[in-house]
C-alpha cells in the first residue's frame, strides 16, 4: 500500500504544472512569463516553509499536538513537532508520506492566488504571501482536518458523523487557496480599465486559451493521484479503492465541463472555452471532497452541479460584485470546493460507503452538520485570518505594482523581458 502511494505522490506534481499553465493562459500576453515564473517561485518558497516550518504546526494523527480542555472536551489545535525537520525520520511511514504529499499540495494552494492577482500583483508580495500561506494558514486548518485535530474529532467528541471529512483536500487545499485568492482580490481591487469610470465592464480575455486547455488535460493524472494518496493517507482508503476514486473524478470532472458548455451555450449562443475550462476545474475540486464516498452515478451529479454553480459564481462576481478574477480562481477552488464538501453530507450512499474505510462507528446522522462546521470555520475564521495577514502585509510594502508597471506589462517592468520577444506585445495607451 505504502509503495502506491509513493508512485502516486510522484504524479502530483502534474496537478501543479497544469495550474501553472491555466494561470498564464488566462492572463495577458505581456505577463505571461511573470504569471509562470511567479508560480515557480510560489512552488519552491512553498516547499521548503511548510518542510521547515508549517509541517511541524501540522503533524499527523498520533502525533504531538497543544491541547487545552473546554467544557470537559480536549480540544487538539496545533502540532507540536520540532522545526526545520529535527529528528524526523525519512521512511516509508504514513507520516513521512503525508509530509512527502503535503510539500506538493501547499504549492497547490499558493498557486490559485497567482490567478486572481494577474497583471498586477508584484512577485515580491506574492512570495512573501506565500510564506504565510505554507508557514502558517494552510498547516493550521491541515491539522484540524488531517492532523487529528478538532475538525477531525468531530464525530468522537460530539457524535457528528465520523468528523469532518476532507479525503482530496477539496477544503484544505482548494477552498483555503480559493479564499486567499478572494482576499488578495479584495486587497489589490480590479485591473486598469476592467471597470471603466463611465460604468460596463471591459472584457480583458485571457491571452492563450491553448495553454488554459492544455493544461486542463494534463492537470487530470496529477488530480488522480492526489484524490487516491490523500483518501489512502488521511482517509484510510484501500488501495481497492483507487479505481473508483479515480473513476469519480474524471465524471466529475466531466459532467462538470459538460454542464459549463450547455449553461454557457444557453446563457451566449456559443460555448464559452474559458468559462468550459472553469466547469472542468470545478469538477476536479469538487470531486477532492467525495472522491472515495459516492457511486459513480452521484459523481456525474455533483458534477453536474459543480458546473452550473462554477459558471453562475464567475458571473455573479465580475457582473455584479464587480470583482476582477481573471482566472476565476474564486468561483473554481473556494465556491465548487465547499459545494464538494457539502456534497459529503448530502448524498445517503456516502454514508454507506464510509464503513468500509474503517473511520470509526460513531454514527452517520450528523455527517452533515460536520461539514458545515468545517466550512464555517473556513469562512468565519480561515479567511478573515487570511485577509488579516494579507492586509498587514500590504500595510508595509503595497503588494500592488505601481500603475507604469501595469501599463508596461508586468514581463518587461518586474522581468525586463519579454515572454514573446518576437511579437510586438501591445501595451496600455
Amino acid at each position: 500500500m505504502l509503495s502506491t502511494c509513493s508512485l502516486l505522490i510522484v504524479l502530483v506534481p502534474l496537478a501543479a504544472v497544469g495550474l501553472a499553465l491555466i494561470n498564464t493562459g488566462f492572463g495577458r500576453a505581456r505577463g505571461a512569463a511573470h504569471a509562470m515564473l511567479s508560480s515557480l517561485a510560489a512552488m519552491a518558497i512553498a516547499a521548503i516553509v511548510y518542510a521547515l516550518v508549517g509541517f511541524s504546526w501540522e503533524g499527523f494523527p498520533g502525533c504531538p499536538a497543544h491541547q487545552f480542555v473546554l467544557g470537559g472536551t480536549s480540544w487538539n489545535w496545533l502540532a507540536n513537532e520540532p522545526f526545520l525537520m529535527r529528528g524526523f525520520e525519512w521512511n516509508d511511514s504514513p507520516t513521512t508520506l503525508a509530509m512527502l504529499l503535503q510539500i506538493f499540495t501547499v504549492g497547490i494552494a499558493a498557486l490559485i492566488p497567482i490567478s486572481t492577482g494577474a497583471d498586477r500583483w508584484r512577485m515580491r508580495s506574492t512570495c512573501i504571501s506565500t510564506v504565510l500561506l505554507a508557514g502558517w494558514s494552510y498547516p493550521l486548518f491541515a491539522h484540524w482536518v488531517w492532523g487529528g485535530g478538532w475538525l477531525a474529532q468531530l464525530g468522537s467528541d460530539f457524535h457528528l458523523g465520523h468528523g469532518f471529512l476532507d479525503a482530496g483536500g477539496a477544503g484544505t487545499i482548494q477552498a483555503l487557496g480559493g479564499l486567499s485568492a478572494l482576499a488578495i482580490m479584495w486587497i489589490l481591487g480590479p485591473r486598469r480599465g476592467k471597470y471603466p469610470a463611465e460604468g460596463g465592464i471591459a472584457a480583458i480575455p485571457g491571452h492563450n486559451m491553448v495553454y488554459v486547455l492544455f493544461g486542463c488535460a494534463l492537470i487530470v493524472p496529477g488530480w488522480i493521484a492526489l484524490n487516491s494518496a490523500g483518501a489512502m493517507l488521511f482517509i484510510g482508503a484501500p488501495i481497492s479503492h483507487i479505481p473508483l476514486i479515480a473513476a469519480t473524478t474524471l465524471l466529475s470532472a466531466s459532467a462538470s465541463c459538460l454542464a459549463a458548455v450547455a449553461v454557457t451555450h444557453i446563457r451566449f449562443g456559443k460555448p464559452d472555452a474559458s468559462l468550459c475550462a472553469n466547469g472542468w476545474l470545478g469538477g476536479l475540486v469538487a470531486s477532492s471532497a467525495i472522491c472515495c464516498f459516492v457511486t459513480p452515478l452521484e459523481a456525474i451529479l455533483v458534477g453536474l452541479v459543480a458546473g452550473i454553480l462554477v459558471t453562475a459564481a464567475v458571473e455573479v462576481l465580475e457582473v455584479h460584485l464587480a470583482m476582477d478574477d481573471p482566472g476565476g480562481a474564486i468561483s473554481v477552488h473556494a465556491v465548487a470546493g465547499i459545494w464538494g464538501l457539502l456534497a459529503v453530507g448530502i448524498f445517503p450512499h456516502i454514508r454507506d460507503g464510509i464503513a468500509p474505510l474503517q473511520l470509526g462507528a460513531f454514527g452517520n446522522s450528523g455527517q452533515f452538520l460536520a461539514q458545515v462546521v468545517g466550512i464555517a470555520t473556513l469562512l468565519g475564521f480561515i479567511l478573515p485570518m487570511v485577509y488579516g495577514l494579507n492586509w498587514l502585509l500590504n500595510r508595509i510594502d503595497s503588494q500592488r505594482v505601481e500603475r507604469r508597471g501595469e501599463r508596461q506589462g508586468m514581463d518587461l517592468y518586474e522581468l525586463g523581458g519579454g515572454a514573446y520577444p518576437e511579437f510586438v506585445i501591445r501595451g496600455d495607451e
